[in-house]
């Protein structure tokens, strides 16, 4: 489909999500990881459709808050193969997945634990958050201080400890995050060998077999031209012989394995479209594009410092320059791509186009300066169709009820 008939069709910025890629990404991972649990990670990118998506392919869903299972909750999405995520969840988020029987929560710190053993109405199943030394993740309130408990400090022995004191709750695994993907390859290998080992001194201590592992997020995927792709291939087999190996030394039976790709499942199936509003050139020769979207539909590059390349959609023989495409928001964040190369004539109503926008963009999107966000379109076999319609003032001002 030509990017230039979705934007007239829908106007910019827009998000344009391809579903057949999203469902190719969930059964590449069925096939690369056979009986292990593929969950998508809502938080990632979710709307009913995904829900439905995902839910179709086979995979399980992790949510981490009321409002993403009430979309699962929507398309029926089946209560056995959801899991509740999330550091600081609210004793509502904690009600909701009670009521509707997800079967599965992590705890993430011992208040909720405490909390969760007084909410639940029968014997619930639950994993601990456990942050290993090899977390990848490092977080603004210190390591492993934000998510989870910490492995080294002893915190995930004692939360151990305190799930079990608590009959109304089974503990059934643990669980980690390495956050958005592992800096290094071997960050997943590290982080199941650290989990496998505690799982062996729970056996050991308190007679406890724990039957589940989860180690969080997919296999790292590309974002820019040139950047290197692992390969699901390379990290499911990995991981497969490294937990092998190490049940072996441990005398463990080998746990359910439960992997959440988010990134790896939605990031290529999107591209995220803006026209471009002004051009303009500093004394020091600076090329500066300002778009009619940025930090308030794709907050990444502000957030995580994550690279983006952005394409003009425009056939031009004009010779390529650096430009720094940036928003509308008149923050000094507001920067979408620092040093792209778009042709030198690139003018204002061209059409850019920014690749691998899946993940991490509407799901963060705000209502910056009262600017509704951007719709998100599914293609498909040479159509398209709404899955959520733009924002518009009058969604702005329903919720606005003080006069």
């Amino acid at each position: 489909m030509r990017l230039s008939a979705l934007a007239a069709a829908y106007g910019t910025p827009a998000f344009f999500l391809d579903e057949a890629d999203v469902r190719y990404q969930c059964r590449n991972y069925l096939t690369a990881l056979p009986r292990t649990e593929i969950a998508y990670a809502a938080k990632a990118f979710l709307c009913r459709a995904v829900a439905r998506w995902v839910e179709e392919e086979g995979l399980s869903l992790a949510v981490s808050s009321a409002g993403e299972l009430a979309v699962a909750q929507s398309v029926s999405f089946p209560a056995g193969r959801i899991i509740l995520h999330g550091n600081a969840k609210t004793p509502a988020d904690l009600r909701a997945a009670l009521r509707y029987g997800v079967e599965r929560l992590v705890v993430d710190s011992n208040a909720e634990i405490i909390r969760l053993a007084a909410l639940t109405p029968r014997l619930q199943r639950v994993l601990i958050q456990v942050t290993p030394g090899a977390s990848a993740r490092k977080d603004r309130a210190g390591e492993d201080e934000q998510l989870g408990f910490s492995l080294r400090s002893g915190a995930a022995a004692d939360a151990v400890r305190r799930v079990l004191s608590h009959p109304e709750l089974t503990l059934t695994g643990l669980c980690c995050q390495l956050g958005r993907q592992p800096a290094e390859p071997s960050a997943d290998e590290t982080a199941a060998r650290e989990l496998l080992g505690l799982m062996a001194a729970v056996r050991d201590h308190t007679g406890v077999t724990l039957t589940e592992l989860n180690l969080g997020g997919g296999h790292a995927v590309p974002h820019l031209a040139g950047d290197d792709d692992v390969g699901l291939a390379a990290f499911a087999d990995r991981v497969r012989r490294l937990i092998a190996s190490e049940c072996a030394q441990l005398r463990l039976p080998v746990p359910r394995l439960v992997i959440e790709p988010g990134m790896a499942v939605v990031n290529r199936a999107m591209v995220t479209l803006y026209h471009v509003l002004a051009v303009k050139h500093s004394a020091a020769g600076r090329t500066v594009v300002a778009v009619d979207g940025g930090v308030s539909d794709y907050p990444c590059p502000e957030l995580y410092g994550a690279g983006l390349d952005v394409r003009a959609v425009r056939p031009t023989d004009a010779p390529s320059e650096a430009a720094t495409v940036v928003g509308r928001y008149s923050e000094a964040g507001d920067v979408l791509a620092s040093d792209v190369m778009l042709p030198a004539d690139i003018r204002p109503g061209d059409l850019l186009a920014v690749p691998s926008t899946g993940a991490y963009n509407h799901s963060m999107a705000a209502d910056h300066s009262l600017v509704g966000r951007p719709p998100v379109i599914a293609v498909s076999n040479g159509e398209s169709r709404v899955l959520i319609r733009k924002e518009t003032t009058s969604d702005l001002l329903i919720r606005d009820v003080g006069l």
